[in-house]
């Protein structure tokens, strides 16, 4: 909720500019007109910048130009126009202010030999560079803003200003989060907060320890971000510094705040959809909100009443009260955001016209719209709303700031949608798409584009409609790098921003052709009813799900992935294994589409099941449930048998014709945290897996798939069999994991093992380090979840995090020649709760750099999960077996002596099957 307009204000705040330059050193100018020398003139419009008096200030350092150069005083004369461009940016108008900045580097160009340079003019130089850098950022210019920030610590560093080096870093480690190098932004922070350690106190280092705990927010590390974040609020209390302060305690309380949002998303997959940019998943009353976010939401909103308290700028202490009453909604506090929102309205209109509080004033109407959607209360009233979305406009008008203009516009478009003004919403929609393109603002341009295609589709223009969402969806692919870094303050909300393009995309482009020709409105597809849709269409749909689900572990990562060299999953099952068929299940807000692969077929086939989201997920989550529990195997044969009927039964007589011996699923929701080997074909009395070999696909492409080499075979095995208690938690026992080792030792004789006290980081990193392993095996315990912080595997000293344990895996395989062929995890679960877990297995799988992953959905007893390994490893020794072979018959070895899916279900193949 909200997230770009604060995004637009943080990032404002996180751009640390330099002060106002005042140039002592040089020459003075002799008289004005006014009789103010051009340095007094600077002074003075370096009060009206702090004083927040920007319009006045830029009239007075204009006057400051013009006498710098009568008096033929160059430096001075660049200098004063690097301070208009500072002033002017405040504005908003961000063009014009880089205009300034490049008429002020065009002077100090004629002296650019850094080394015969003065200090004065290097300062000026310096600062001017640092000003550069944050309007390149803005005009989307990231690598020249990252090169003129580069520049700016140099000379600083020449020139051995401290806190102008420091300034000039955190601003550096601003644009690489933007390229999309949050992990390099955040070892550049640390690698500066350790060489300012020694130094003494001050308000940089507060600020460059908040900056650091910003970018730790950023990269899901909120642990770790609070305890940083703790120190820099302990240091600004030792300095006694109220700004800084209050601004940490914002900080502080936007980590609660992402800290109670993580805990809202981890018990909701598909509520109910965000189907425009400003509809607010709060509007839906019944949203439950568990006891873990409602503590996070309580203290953040003490934290955010501190820092109202103590903030000394009027805007400072309006954003503070803003985020505040932004938890209040989410809370469900509905008479605390009535009086807060009364409160923040007429400290608005006390405020100096700049983009700041032009963004501010948006942030409260969005805020009312929420309010209004959640309540529909009388008051506020849509008018009300309305007219503060039209000062906005106004605002952005007169002093040029076409961002803030773009913004507010298709914000009252939104609003005028909300209220049923088609007419008004589509053509404020076209207006605000028209400015952000015009000024390349892809990050509000995607949320129009969004707008208007939602207004089409409701108006009946299907065609019309899939032209702005594929607008909307290619412009997010190329924001791709940005998407976490559009909301720093507040953690993004990927389901809300993102998610709904993608989804809303693909719902148009799996209508039958007849609704998307707009011939036949409002037909509802019959159960499990094969339809017409165009080949185009179905291929589209199918990359626009790969890509939301790249996106989707690239927001768990909180950082850019990296892809492999990757294998087209069609090429595989067109030419290397004809006997593969591939099945696409899409969730949909009102029904079930199912998009079928078959080998050596160029055309799709598509089926629709007519089920809403929110039925199919109430029954996801009781099966998930059952097959936990041994004695459930009924209720896991009943409602395993409905999934079957959706996503099987409709394909059959296609599998059998093509002789289809596996079957490769790319899934989608929570239809992932289900094993698709359980599917009950009630007809038939057979599970899938009794059926065919199973496997699954993280995308439409895979990691450099070949059939494995079994002669070349070699195994590093690691496990943990005793109790241990790491971190507050206590893990029991794996009785059985040393027979697993030892049998797998017994069917790869090359292998190595790392049991117990020498499972440790360091000795994997070393194994990994000296041999090319083809197998690794690791047997202990391991949580998934949808948090990255919270995934995890269990050696003897630590809890390893899936980042680190990427980067163990990766570090003896950098090549893809030693890339390992298959990754075992057993003993390991999904978070209960937790309807997005099986992103860590995902994730894993993905970043690991293996061809396969085999994992556990839950953890079941050892003892039999050491039978199956065993029975794997065997068969895969037969040369004429995949490894989804060789896991079928592993598990129905299981199956056939016991039969409880409990035991022979949790087990999971990704990636490579062959």
């Amino acid at each position: 909720m909200l997230a770009l307009v604060t995004a637009l204000l943080v990032i404002f705040e996180f751009n640390l500019n330099p002060a106002i330059q005042i140039a002592v050193p040089f020459a003075q100018a002799k008289g004005t007109s006014n009789q103010l020398n051009p340095q007094s003139l600077v002074e003075q419009g370096q009060k009206l910048y702090e004083a927040g008096d920007y319009t006045q200030a830029v009239k007075i350092l204009q006057q400051a130009i013009e006498a710098f150069q009568a008096s033929g005083d160059q430096l001075g004369q660049a200098m004063a126009l690097s301070n208009l461009a500072l002033v002017v940016k405040q504005l908003g108008q961000i063009q014009t202010s880089y205009n300034y900045i490049t008429k002020s580097l065009a002077i100090l160009q004629t002296n650019r030999n850094v080394k015969t340079r003065n200090f004065a003019s290097l300062q000026v130089l310096a600062q001017t560079l640092e000003i550069e850098g944050s309007l390149l950022l803005e005009l989307g210019r990231t690598q020249q803003a990252l090169d003129s920030w580069k520049q700016a610590v140099r000379i600083y560093t020449q020139l051995g200003d401290e806190v102008g080096r420091v300034r000039s870093s955190i601003n550096l480690a601003q644009a690489e989060q933007t390229l999309g190098l949050y992990r390099q932004a955040q070892t550049n922070l640390e690698q500066l907060v350790d060489s300012v350690v020694k130094q003494p106190d001050s308000v940089i280092k507060i600020t460059l320890l908040r900056s650091l705990g910003d970018v730790l927010q950023l990269v899901g590390e909120l642990d770790k971000s609070e305890e940083v974040l703790q120190k820099s609020h302990a240091l600004a209390q030792k300095l006694r510094s109220p700004d800084q302060l209050a601004a940490t305690l914002l900080s502080l309380g936007n980590i609660h705040r992402a800290l109670g949002n993580r805990a809202n998303e981890q018990l909701n997959t598909f509520s109910e959809e965000r189907l425009t940019p400003l509809q607010c998943r709060i509007s839906n009353a019944q949203h439950p909100i568990s006891r873990e976010a409602s503590g996070a939401y309580q203290q953040a909103v003490q934290y955010y009443e501190q820092a109202a308290t103590l903030a000394k700028s009027p805007v400072g202490q309006i954003q503070a009260k803003l985020n505040q009453l932004s938890v209040l909604l989410e809370m469900h506090n509905w008479s605390q955001a009535r009086l807060l929102s009364a409160d923040i309205q007429p400290r608005l209109n006390q405020l100096p016209v700049n983009q700041t509080a032009i963004f501010t004033r948006i942030n409260l109407a969005q805020n009312l719209v929420c309010f209004k959607q959640a309540t529909n209360a009388d008051i506020p009233g849509w008018r009300e709303i309305a007219q503060n979305f039209a000062t906005a406009i106004k605002q952005a008008r007169s002093i040029g700031d076409q961002r803030s203009e773009a913004y507010a516009l298709g914000a009252l478009g939104a609003l005028y949608l909300e209220t049923k003004d088609l007419a008004n919403a589509q053509k404020l929609s076209e207006q605000a798409l028209k400015i952000a393109q015009s000024m390349q603002l892809a990050d509000i341009a995607y949320l129009w584009q969004w707008q208007l295609g939602y207004i089409l589709k409701i108006t009946g223009d299907i065609q019309g409609a899939i032209a702005y969402y594929d607008q909307a969806y290619k412009t997010l692919q190329s924001l791709r790098n940005d998407l976490v870094a559009l909301n720093p303050d507040i953690q993004f909300s990927f389901r809300d921003n993102v998610e709904p393009v993608y989804r809303q995309y693909v719902d148009l482009l799996l209508l039958p052709e007849n609704r998307a020709s707009g011939i036949v409105k409002n037909q509802q597809p019959t159960n499990n009813k094969q339809l017409t849709t165009n080949q185009k269409n179905l291929q589209q749909a199918r990359d626009v799900i790969e890509a939301l689900q790249f996106t989707e572990l690239e927001n768990f990562f909180r950082e850019a992935c990296l892809r492999p060299v990757p294998k087209q999953i069609d090429e595989v099952v067109d030419k290397t294994d004809t006997t593969a068929a591939v099945i696409y299940p899409i969730i949909l807000k009102d029904r079930l589409e199912i998009i079928l692969k078959l080998p050596t077929e160029s055309n799709l086939y598509h089926y629709t099941t007519n089920q809403r989201a929110n039925e199919i997920e109430k029954d996801l989550e009781k099966l998930q449930y059952f097959l936990t529990q041994p004695d459930r195997i009924n209720l896991v044969k009943k409602i395993s048998g409905k999934v079957y009927n959706w996503l099987i039964q409709p394909l059959e007589n296609k599998l059998k014709n093509k002789n289809i011996k596996t079957l490769v699923f790319v899934l989608d929701g929570s239809l992932r945290n289900i094993p698709m080997a359980v599917l009950y074909d009630q007809q038939d009395q057979k599970f899938l897996i009794q059926k065919y070999a199973i496997a699954i696909a993280p995308g439409l492409q895979l990691i450099d798939p070949k059939p494995l080499q079994k002669r070349t075979f070699n195994a590093l095995t690691a496990g943990v069999s005793k109790e241990r208690k790491i971190e507050g938690r206590t893990f029991s026992p794996l009785t059985h994991v040393e027979v697993e080792l030892e049998t797998i030792q017994s069917a790869i004789p090359k292998t190595e093992e790392l049991l117990n006290q020498t499972f440790t980081p360091k000795n994997v990193q070393n194994q990994m380090q000296a041999v090319p392993y083809t197998v690794v095996h690791i047997a202990t315990h391991g949580l998934f979840s949808s948090n990255a912080e919270k995934t995890f595997i269990l050696t003897w000293n630590q809890l390893l995090k899936v980042k680190d344990f990427d980067k163990l895996l990766r570090l003896g395989n950098s090549s893809q020649s030693r890339a390992i062929e298959l990754l075992v995890l057993s003993a390991c679960q999904t978070a209960l709760g937790d309807k997005r877990a099986t992103l860590g297995l995902a994730g894993i799988a993905v970043r690991a750099g293996a061809r396969s992953t085999l994992a556990t959905l839950w953890s079941v007893d050892d003892e039999s999960t050491a039978v199956l390994m065993s029975k794997f490893y065997d068969e895969l020794e037969n040369p004429t077996l995949t490894k989804a072979d060789a896991l079928r018959r592993a598990q129905l070895s299981l199956l056939e002596s016991d039969g409880i899916p409990y035991l022979w279900a949790p087990y999971v193949l990704v990636g490579n099957w062959l």
